[in-house]
């Protein structure tokens, strides 16, 4: 065994002696993507490995959220799940859900879909544009509920699975809140040409607004087979998203116009987010089939993970270096072998009210401090905790914060502080 923790022999790799890669599917700077089979039932799987000696410090927390967003939103049927994590010295590997119908930007290029536009057709029609789109904004919208902003919705990260449903892949560049209030975002980041104009003016930005925007671009593709906005070059396209100007196809809807005309608001404040128009738009509440609906209805309420829905790791899994990286917050970290239940029995007993968090984590209040405690399962019988200062700071350090530590210092073991 290498010391990336695989197995050669007979031209196959087995990872951690359970998954044997097979071919690669695509690469990016420092992350390779197989599919998978792992060996317990020969199940396919896609595995993305991560090179840990070719990231850098500023590459580890777009990982570490990746981990998170997407097990918070791993009970979602239009979002790829993750099965689990493993690590070694020098690999990360991210167990997925595999979408054997490739990508969308690949159905495109590859002419199943290609629009024919001199002769007036589009790549679907509106029975299956909508069938797509309801799938993916019942994916946003969900997104949205539990604190997780994607930031890169595309049709390269729109995948197809082997029933020929659409899922969301690539939380790479996703944002997530503490599920307290809004969170306004100001990295500029994701495609340019699906990106809204408050993120590409780099100013500060509601994630979920921008996502809205992302999904109006995606729309007007479905419909009609390029982009929305037109220009000879970069400037003269971005005048035309601030101007408002949108050439449709004649093939495309009324209906289906003020829905993209409405998501491809220039103005943030008054672009609805997908929670705020896609269930009550008629266009979405024609011809779905039994199975879309009950999607979409089981989807309304936020169905969240919380901090007893974490995800199974590896033991071998160490993400030490991406945590210290995560949050300039003051936080503390520590393990245990207790279950979280008894864990916030104990909190209880040291007078903090407890809420559950509304995307996940668990929600701690006392005399005006606010903490958020996240627990993550890293093997069958060890829990990692992060309990972090969401207000209260300075009343948190002179009185609280050493109160927290004496009083669970005989269930676990503190790691850092910061």
């Amino acid at each position: 065994m290498d010391a990336g923790g695989r197995e050669k022999g007979g031209g196959k790799s087995i990872i951690l002696k359970k998954y044997e890669l097979c071919r690669l599917l695509g690469r990016g700077s420092f992350a390779k993507v197989y599919q998978g089979r792992r060996l317990e039932d020969n199940a396919d799987v896609a595995v993305k490995v991560i090179d840990k000696s070719a990231t850098v410090a500023a590459v580890e927390p777009y990982i570490l959220r990746e981990i998170l967003a997407m097990r918070r939103l791993n009970h979602h049927p239009n979002i790829v799940k993750l099965h689990e994590v493993m690590a070694t010295k020098t690999k990360i590997y991210l167990v997925m859900e595999l979408a054997t119908g490739g990508d969308f930007l690949a159905k495109l290029n590859g002419g199943e879909f290609l629009a024919k536009l001199n002769g007036g057709e589009r790549p679907f029609d509106n029975a299956t544009a909508r069938r797509y789109f309801r799938q993916l904004i019942a994916a946003v919208s969900f997104c949205d509920q539990n604190g997780v902003a994607h930031r890169d919705i595309k049709l390269q990260n729109l995948l197809l699975d082997g029933d020929g449903n659409l899922k969301i892949s690539d939380f790479g560049l996703s944002a997530l809140s503490d599920h307290l209030k809004d969170v306004s975002l100001e990295t500029m980041c994701g495609t340019p040409a699906y990106s809204a104009p408050e993120v590409i003016s780099r100013k500060r930005y509601d994630g979920a607004k921008a996502d809205a925007w992302s999904c109006g671009v995606i729309l007007f593709e479905f419909l009609a087979g390029r982009r929305p906005f037109e220009g000879h070059n970069t400037s003269e396209r971005f005048r035309a998203m601030i101007r408002h100007e949108i050439r449709f196809p004649s093939s495309v809807s009324k209906s289906a116009r003020k829905i993209i005309h409405r998501l491809l608001d220039p103005n943030p404040l008054t672009r609805p987010t997908i929670g705020e128009l896609m269930m009550k738009h008629p266009w979405f509440k024609k011809s779905s089939s039994p199975a879309l609906e009950q999607s979409l209805s089981d989807h309304k309420e936020s169905k969240t993970m919380n901090a007893f829905d974490i995800i199974s790791m590896s033991s071998g899994l160490d993400l030490s270096g991406i945590f210290e990286e995560e949050m300039r917050e003051k936080r503390m970290r520590f393990v245990s072998t207790i279950e979280v239940g008894e864990i916030e029995e104990r909190v209880k007993k040291m007078g903090f009210g407890v809420e559950r968090g509304k995307g996940g984590g668990i929600r701690l209040v006392k005399e005006g401090v606010v903490l958020m405690l996240e627990i993550l399962r890293v093997s069958t019988e060890i829990w990692l905790g992060e309990i972090k200062v969401v207000n209260g700071g300075k009343e948190f350090e002179e009185i609280t914060w050493e109160e927290f530590k004496v009083g669970l210092t005989d269930i676990v073991s503190w790691q850092s502080e910061q």
